[in-house]
């Protein structure tokens, strides 16, 4: 079996209203419940939008540390679902159906510990 991260790509900014956003919350558990059953779910969360987070760097000797993203950008990595599946396919598949589920982009990338 193979890791792979399947990463929610969202736009910057408040989370949509709650009529909008409790349907995709459901339809994204029951894909999750799915994932469980199938025993292809490893870890799953979201995260804090960009402006939360701090960077921290090495430099001359030094450790620098900066507050939010490293890169201006409209969007960011809102959330994420670790996938121990076969094949980069079977990932693929996965990956489908959320986007579908949620409407936004999501990244497939080998997950490598």
């Amino acid at each position: 079996m193979s890791l792979y991260l399947l990463g929610v790509i969202e736009p910057v900014g408040p989370a949509p209203d709650p009529e909008l956003l409790e349907p995709v919350m459901a339809a994204v558990a029951a894909i999750d419940r799915e994932l469980r059953d199938a025993g292809a779910h490893v870890f799953a969360g979201g995260l804090a939008q960009p402006a939360e987070s701090l960077v921290v760097r090495a430099h001359d000797g030094d450790v620098v540390h900066a507050d939010g993203p490293y890169v201006e950008s409209t969007e960011h990595l809102g959330g994420f679902t670790i996938v121990d599946v076969a094949s980069r396919e079977e990932a693929v598949a996965w990956a489908d159906r959320f986007a579908r589920a949620i409407g936004l982009p999501i990244e497939v990338r080998p997950f490598r510990r």
